[in-house]
């Protein structure tokens, strides 16, 4: 799985389809590095910031009818696009047709990194998954991701790479802390397992599966450090002076199920460069001024 058209060392040519919360990051990064750097928006305000930030941005939608047009050729392709409720597209329209409509457009055979979730693994009653753990989504969206995941390993066999990843958090990204600050019940079981890795530590590893001479087709991403929801969410309460988290008994399961990711094959095989595998301190750096 070596990408084709660079020497190892020398630039390389990437394209980052949503360049989002953590597609900015590894674009970022590998921009950084000296690589030439595409990024795909729907805005052409938002291909200016691209294109002020150091990328050759392509507006594009992904989701719209017609075929896309031919994509620059690349080293590395990574996927990490999310729907836009503005656009009204979901995420059948989007990983699976606009993943298919992407990969018809591609030249050459890059290597592509999909951006994956966790949450197809469901609820796992609080056990461990792996990637040896069968998916069991029970929701549309990640029942959209395994099919998309499924057609990427149909058609890509053996240049692709899926990492399902645990739920990101860092600056700008504390899910529920307005309603920790207002006070509001949050709905879910206090006692179930949630399961983190701060977005740089995310980006790090996309960086580290697109330099990897022979990674495996499938990684469980994660600080590996489960913590307990009633745990994490007394903790922010406390870090951003918010009240004790108060939980909504009639929900008993969150967003995300009750399990915890393993992400001991990752670590061993690629071994990323991890800043904050505590996810205590990842969350001061989340909080920190500026």
């Amino acid at each position: 799985m070596t990408p084709a058209h660079a020497a190892p060392g020398s630039p390389r040519r990437r394209l980052v389809i949503g360049c989002g919360y953590l597609g900015r990051r590894v674009a970022d990064a590998w921009r950084d590095r000296g690589d030439a750097v595409w990024a795909t928006t729907r805005s052409a305000q938002r291909a200016l910031e691209l294109s002020a930030g150091g990328f050759t941005p392509i507006i594009v939608d992904v989701t719209a009818s017609a075929p896309l047009p031919l994509l620059p050729e690349v080293d590395t392709v990574l996927w990490s696009a999310s729907p836009d409720p503005a656009a009204g597209g979901g995420h059948q329209a989007l990983h699976v047709v606009g993943l298919g409509k992407v990969l018809d457009a591609l030249p050459g055979r890059p290597r592509i990194v999909f951006a994956s979730s966790t949450g197809v693994y469901g609820d796992a009653a609080g056990g461990v998954v792996t990637e040896a753990t069968p998916p069991s989504p029970d929701r549309p969206a990640a029942s959209a991701i395994v099919e998309a995941e499924a057609m990427l390993s149909d058609r890509c066999p053996d240049r692709s790479v899926v990492l399902r990843l645990a739920g990101l958090y860092g600056p700008g990204r504390l899910p529920r802390l307005d309603d920790l600050r207002a006070g509001r019940a949050l709905a879910g079981d206090p006692d179930s397992w949630l399961n983190l890795i701060h977005a740089d530590d995310a980006a790090a590893v996309v960086v580290a599966v697109a330099d990897h001479p022979a990674p495996g087709a499938l990684y469980v991403v994660s600080d590996g450090q489960p913590v307990r929801r009633g745990e994490w969410y007394a903790a922010l309460a406390e870090f951003v002076g918010a009240p004790t988290p108060r939980w909504d008994a009639t929900t008993r399961r969150a967003r995300g199920g009750d399990k915890r990711v393993d992400p001991g094959r990752l670590l061993q095989e690629i071994n990323p460069p991890r800043r904050y595998p505590d996810p205590y301190q990842g969350l001061r750096h989340a909080l920190a001024p500026g």
